[in-house]
């Protein structure tokens, strides 16, 4: 997954970072699935991820109204609470108003 490009500041980062429970394939599949469904929200913008021990996902967004719509699609609220009840031992989400970007 190359680094998302992003629009001139200011937009929202909704940080998600997770602990599984245990590896599962149908976690797999669902998170792949999504990353597809939140691409084709209104106001996304990218997204950036990595697992290891801890997993990390940061995807971009216009604005809270649009981070809002994409908490309350109906599939990814039935995503998150498969999460909740098999998968996750532990998680986090963070949103945060990015000010400054820079890089190569």
């Amino acid at each position: 997954m190359p680094i998302a490009t992003t629009p001139a500041t200011p937009y929202y980062a909704v940080i998600f970072t997770s602990l599984l429970s245990e590896p599962n394939p149908a976690y797999d599949e669902m998170a792949e699935a999504m990353v597809a469904l939140a691409a084709q929200q209104p106001g996304f913008l990218g997204i950036e991820s990595a697992r290891e021990s801890v997993g990390i996902t940061v995807s971009y967004w216009t604005g809270l109204e649009a981070i809002a719509a994409w908490k309350n699609n109906a599939a990814h609220l039935v995503a998150q609470q498969r999460g909740r009840d098999d998968w996750y031992a532990t998680y986090r989400v963070r949103i945060c108003r990015v000010e400054r970007e820079y890089g190569l």
